[in-house]
């Protein structure tokens, strides 16, 4: 019998340090089939990815040409990705994302596959993430609307129990397997045929968001966002982004701004559009300052 083809599994890395060796380590236990670690560089200055796959099989390297972002990274992994695909040399049906900062429990890639393969209208299915300190990260929520995002976004720093926020993480019961509007892209298992669907990550969004639009993209497509939880990785969260606030905090804010006005489009919804904006950049001068 001829033996399974490989899962691919990509990460975005940018001077990844230990955490990529850690990511590979773990995949060895997550699956009891083959995988393929490959390595969308977006410029590393640390060496890493290159002394990873020099001495370990099953890592690939290769530069997207410079720091262009997560969502325009993985797409450049996939289009690479293609030609194998169709000859059979990796899995055919999905592919994995994942962080390079996470790290796979046992079993616990192909206790994904396993959610997602039962379900033939899944799209994307996302594990159950997991703190340093064991509780469950809310990784699979609503997508948020206009007013409750808004107010979600410029409110929480102030007011962390204002009821816009309640309202965004009302959804968050993380015991149980459910469907959701979207799925924290710092590890999700996509089938190949739904992401050609929807063409991909959306390359405007160069960090932040690219996750919740891809997943409620895929759901006004018609496939669903699974969560399983019988799937449980460890994630390092915020290692980079709380060291680079200069540059993080402007993208998050950008970010937030597209998704919203990208969905509300209209010549009348100006004025939205207008105070959206307007408290973005207020909401990041005050989070400059206070991280000064």
């Amino acid at each position: 019998m001829k033996p399974a083809p490989p899962l691919a599994v990509i990460t975005v890395t940018f001077s990844p340090g230990r955490h990529l060796r850690a990511l590979a380590d773990s995949l060895e236990t997550a699956s009891a089939g083959p995988t393929v670690l490959v390595c969308a560089d977006n410029g590393s200055t640390d060496g890493a990815p290159e002394a990873l796959a020099a001495k370990r099989e099953g890592v690939e390297v290769f530069s997207t040409g410079g720091n262009i972002g997560y969502g325009a990274a993985i797409n450049a992994a996939v289009k690479r990705l293609e030609g194998r695909r169709e000859a059979g040399e990796i899995d055919g049906d999905f592919f994995l994302i994942t962080n390079p900062d996470v790290r796979f429990t046992p079993g616990s890639v192909d206790a994904l596959m396993a959610c997602a393969q039962r379900e033939p209208k899944v799209g994307a299915a996302g594990p159950r993430i997991e703190e340093a300190d064991g509780s469950a990260y809310p990784s699979a929520r609503a997508v948020p609307g206009l007013f409750t995002g808004s107010g979600h976004a410029l409110l929480y720093d102030v007011w962390p129990d204002n009821p816009f926020s309640a309202a965004y993480r009302s959804n968050n019961d993380m015991e149980v397997q459910r469907t959701a509007g979207w799925l924290s892209g710092a590890c999700l298992l996509v089938r190949w045929g739904a992401f050609d669907d929807i063409g991909g990550f959306d390359e405007r969004y160069f960090m932040y968001l690219e996750d919740v639009d891809f997943g409620d993209r895929l759901n006004r497509a018609g496939w669903d966002n699974l969560y399983c939880p019988s799937s449980v990785i460890k994630h390092d969260q915020g290692h980079v982004a709380g060291k680079h606030s200069r540059v993080t905090v402007p993208a998050h804010h950008k970010s937030a701004y597209r998704f919203q006005a990208d969905r509300h489009p209209a010549w009348w919804q100006a004025p939205l559009r207008w105070a959206l904006w307007c408290g973005l950049q207020i909401r990041g001068m005050f989070q400059l300052t206070k991280g000064s």
